[in-house]
Parts: C-alpha cells; sequence; structure tokens
C-alpha cells in the first residue's frame, strides 16, 4: 500500500532550521506532485509548499516564502522541506501529501502520519 513517512521535525530554537524529509513507498512518485501541509494547536491544515512531478516548479504561502525550499528526489522516492529562520509560528505537524499539481493545495490523494515541529523562541 501507499506509505508517506515524515521525519526530520524536533524542538528547535527561533532562528534555527530544520530539514524534513518525506519518504514514498507503494505509488509511482514521479507521477505526483508533493506537498507540505502543517496543522498548529488549535487551528486548521494549512497548504505550505508544493512541487511539480519534475521538481522545476514550486510554489509556498505567502508567510514561509524565501525562508523554506521545497525539493525532491525522484530516485530516492523523497520531498524535503528546508526550512530556515524558523519562527514560533512555525510550530505545527508537518505532513507530506501527493496529488496533482494544479488542486494540490485543496484535494489530496494521500497523506503522511506527521512530524513534530517546535519552534521556542
Amino acid at each position: 500500500q501507499v506509505q508517506l513517512v515524515e521525519s526530520g521535525g524536533e524542538l528547535v530554537q527561533a532562528g534555527g532550521s530544520l530539514r524534513l524529509s518525506c519518504a514514498a513507498s507503494g505509488l509511482t512518485f514521479s507521477n505526483y506532485a508533493m506537498g507540505w501541509f502543517r496543522q498548529a494547536p488549535g487551528k486548521e491544515r494549512e497548504f505550505v509548499a508544493r512541487i511539480s512531478r519534475s521538481g522545476s516548479d514550486s510554489a509556498y504561502i505567502d508567510s514561509v516564502k524565501g525562508r523554506f525550499t521545497i525539493s525532491r528526489d525522484n530516485a530516492k522516492n523523497t520531498v524535503h522541506l528546508q526550512m530556515n529562520s524558523l519562527k514560533p509560528e512555525d510550530t505545527a505537524v508537518y505532513y507530506c501529501a501527493a496529488g496533482v499539481w494544479a488542486t494540490l493545495p485543496t484535494t489530496q490523494v494521500y497523506w503522511g502520519q506527521g512530524t513534530q515541529v517546535t519552534v521556542s523562541s
């Protein structure tokens, strides 16, 4: 079956960096756009970033532009989220998801289980 497994979340101080990874199995990885989402306590899950099937296109929410970078390695079936200059408001459970590039922010085919990122002030 399809599995998306996130890793890399941890406690970090404000201004620090983290690199999240998502390892995919059970699907033809290069057929899917990939995205990262997050859910903070008491808030709804929100779209953070997406990357196209080939990795040539990416998009971000405004609050992370210039700080986060999404990338993928289709040979290794992995997608990453490099997070720099972290802020306390970035604290959330981060999820990766697979879907279609055009609709990924609102419609996802597969989800991972999430990894906790906590940014202390």
